[in-house]
């Protein structure tokens, strides 16, 4: 049996007490370029959550820009897919399955522009949600008039001068526009593109006017991990215990977040999802989870990553798995990030609470996160996600955050390369990894015959690197020289006993 509406009465699903044909006859009220796993395990998510709940009551059309794929799918099966949750939260594990019937059509842009530009006419269309990757919010030269334009921008701004031209220029016909790509102010940076591309494209001033009054373009940040499909094998299985067959079923952890910048009461209105789940956020600033996000889950990770590869951990689960690692993530995350980012807007109890959280998210047994894909631009990572928090840590203690510094050690010595066809490959326990960096070379050259004690020294002050000299900070060096003789003469879990013994002594 495969997963319909006409099948779906049939499936045992009276648990969730949802009508899926009073669903199905609600409004479309989203617009939403992509199709992909994070969009339906996140923004998705929350829109089926809030309808099931009669709260939002409106679906979504969603704009396939890439070729055909998956869409004789989501047709076959009227856009609905399973939603697995499992992980870990407040210590217990989380096992939910939903159907997901937030959808309501997948609309290819080659094909379908002429329908997608249709829904620009119907007054309930209110948002519109985006994930095209950080490279879609970018200005291209792009003909919005051609069927259809090229790049995401040229769609969105086709889409909006169709509407504002069949309601006339109505103020009340504005869309609440929501960018999930991974950058800062990523609705303010959208907004601006689509103005350079209104110039571009000769545009009426009313048009340009309308578009930068009437609509609301917010920025936002996601945060959820969503794996997506399973292994076919793993397929097999789930599909065995839930008695259907989804060629969607995709699976998530059970965190889930979506911060969104608004700036009056009317987009919370129109926002109405946002009531179903302490999930949505909507808040006139976000760089509050912005910050907590960036210092507290991805700063980890990149003080962990480089350790956790050298003491023989693949992916995060395996190491969080171990007793000795498990006490230095708990150690770094609480004892030193936490008190680092603490002040101004971020309270202790916030950022403990959010610290709890990270560590129920890395012990996630469900999720095959490999260390070696974490530590991918690591320079980059490091100096982005980290260096302020070791300098604050430094300037609020007066003494050195001993963990932090073994992670730089652990960078170091992750970083030490050899060169081959212009590849750059490090080499521990017996096997090789590729490292892709690109400030690569510039290490590189720092290993190349100096002793530890000169690349320590070399790689903390350059300025080019970190845009700051960290041997400025009093024993920093010392602590991440010694860190990086304890690796090179004995296993990094040593290393990490020796680092968790002097936080006792």
């Amino acid at each position: 049996m495969h997963l319909s509406l006409a099948t779906i009465s049939k499936i045992g699903k009276e648990k969730d007490d949802v009508c899926y044909e009073q669903i199905f006859s609600l409004p479309e009220k989203v617009l939403q370029f992509g199709t992909g796993v994070l969009l339906r395990g996140l923004p998705d998510y929350f829109i089926n959550k809030a309808n099931q709940r009669g709260i939002f009551n409106g679906r979504i059309v969603a704009v396939k820009s890439t070729s055909q794929g998956d869409v004789d799918v989501f047709n076959k099966q009227d856009c609905l897919y399973t939603l697995c949750v499992n992980g870990i939260k407040d210590g217990k594990i989380v096992e939910e399955t939903t159907i997901n019937s937030s959808i309501s059509r997948v609309l290819l842009a080659n094909s379908n522009w002429n329908e997608i530009l249709k829904c620009a006419e119907n007054p309930q269309m209110e948002i519109v949600i985006s994930n095209t990757t950080e490279v879609g919010i970018q200005l291209t030269n792009d003909d919005i008039h051609t069927f259809p334009p090229l790049s995401f921008p040229g769609k969105l701004l086709s889409f909006l001068h169709k509407r504002y031209t069949y309601f006339k220029g109505d103020s009340s016909k504005g869309m609440v526009i929501i960018p999930t790509e991974l950058i800062p102010d990523n609705g303010t940076k959208l907004l601006s593109v689509l103005i350079e591309l209104s110039l571009q494209n000769k545009l009426e001033d009313s048009f340009k006017e309308w578009l930068i009054n009437d609509n609301h373009f917010c920025n936002s940040l996601v945060d959820r991990i969503v794996p997506g499909k399973l292994p076919p094998e793993k397929q097999k299985q789930r599909e065995l215990l839930l008695g259907y067959k989804d060629e969607l079923l995709i699976t998530a952890e059970p965190y889930r977040l979506w911060a969104i910048e608004i700036k009056n009461d009317e987009v919370k209105q129109l926002l109405s999802f946002s009531e179903c789940d302490e999930g949505v956020v909507l808040s006139p600033d976000i760089n509050l989870y912005r910050e907590l996000k960036l210092r507290l889950l991805n700063g980890t990770h990149t003080f962990c990553c480089g350790l956790a590869y050298l003491a023989g951990f693949n992916t995060v689960k395996e190491a969080m798995a171990n007793e000795v690692f498990s006490l230095f993530v708990n150690t770094l995350i609480k004892e030193e990030i936490v008190p680092a980012i603490c002040g101004n807007s971020i309270t202790a109890t916030m950022a403990y609470e959010f610290a709890e959280e990270v560590l129920d998210r890395f012990r996630n047994p469900y999720i095959e996160h490999q260390w070696l894909n974490v530590c991918q631009n690591y320079t980059l990572k490091m100096k982005t996600r980290n260096i302020a928090t070791i300098k604050n840590y430094f300037n609020k203690n007066k003494n050195i955050p001993v963990c932090m510094a073994l992670g730089m050690a652990a960078f170091i010595l992750f970083m030490k390369a050899e060169q081959r066809d212009k590849r750059f490959y490090g080499k521990t326990n017996n096997k090789g990894y590729e490292i892709q960096d690109s400030n690569l070379p510039l290490i590189y050259e720092k290993w190349q015959n100096s002793s530890t004690t000169e690349v320590v020294r070399t790689i903390l002050s350059d300025t080019n690197i970190w845009e700051t000299d960290l041997t400025e900070l009093a024993g920093f060096e010392k602590a991440v020289q010694e860190n990086l003789n304890e690796l090179t003469q004995n296993n990094a879990l040593q290393a990490i006993n020796t680092t968790l013994g002097k936080l006792i002594t």
